[in-house]
């Protein structure tokens, strides 16, 4: 599957348990040697009031909190399966609300972010919304945010220009993020509209990223660069972002895609 070119290989394991070790999931993602994506999900049985578990690894194997797109995907697969219009999923980054929205688009509460340093993580305190980061004797004015997963913002001229496959690993493993971040780069396009690309944790640069748009949004309207409700453009499409008002919860609305259902042989696959 896949949200807006952020892909997917998605297991089933509500009825039949998977442990899936860094490597198998390496494999898995390889694009080469695998299936290939960007991140391995697999929907376990839910508990309490949860339809289901998602659980997230990287394409580098890495097992992760929380993961927008992929959250949309699982839910579409949820929503079809049971004739319903809302499910809820349990995820190490916090509960996701998600419905039925229009043109076959899915919605997800993603919850309110986590603005404070140690929150993030960071590894020291910090003024989250603007501090300077120095990366190899320069200094980058950036917010820091977790929406379930760190996130570092840059307010670039041109995000189709921007420096991600170079600086974003460069900003991924720096010092100040002991758990690794997300790196946005992302220009203002107007108030209601904001272009990003993204460095994913893990993974690399990538179609899209949910919780990369979702921080985005939070970091721009913060900077009072936009207002609560915006479009995020990414290489792959748009995702509508809002940052609601009563209870600062940011809401993700876009598309879901299925492209092939199969079988793999994961004992085959490692030899």
């Amino acid at each position: 599957m896949h949200g807006l070119g952020n892909d997917f290989v998605v297991f089933d394991a509500r009825k039949q348990g998977l442990a899936l070790s860094d490597a198998v999931a390496r494999r898995i993602a390889d694009r080469r040697f695998g299936v290939g994506c960007d991140q391995v999900i697999v929907i376990a049985k839910g508990h309490g009031d949860f339809d289901a578990e998602m659980i997230i690894r990287n394409a580098d194997g890495g097992a992760v909190e929380s993961c927008g797109n992929a959250a949309r995907c699982v839910a579409k697969l949820l929503m079809q399966e049971s004739s319903r219009n809302s499910v809820r999923i349990d995820t190490v980054g916090g509960p996701l609300e998600c419905r039925a929205a229009t043109d076959g688009r899915v919605s997800v509460d993603m919850g309110a972010p986590k603005l404070l340093w140690h929150e993030i993580p960071l590894a020291k305190a910090a003024d989250t919304n603007m501090f300077q980061l120095n990366v190899d004797g320069t200094n980058h004015v950036a917010s820091a945010l977790s929406v379930g997963n760190p996130h570092l913002v840059l307010f670039v001229d041109d995000a189709d220009q921007a420096p991600v496959a170079t600086l974003g690993p460069r900003i991924e493993s720096h010092p100040m993020f002991p758990e690794r971040t997300n790196v946005e780069f992302v220009s203002i396009e107007g108030r209601d509209r904001l272009r990003m690309r993204v460095w994913e944790r893990g993974v690399g640069v990538t179609m899209a990223c949910g919780t990369g748009a979702c921080a985005t949004a939070v970091a721009s309207f913060r900077r009072a660069l936009s207002g609560r409700k915006v479009e995020v453009v990414l290489d792959g499409g748009t995702l509508e972002i809002e940052l609601r008002e009563r209870d600062e919860h940011i809401l993700m609305t876009g598309p879901a895609s299925a492209v092939f259902c199969g079988d793999i042989d994961l004992e085959a696959l490692v030899r």
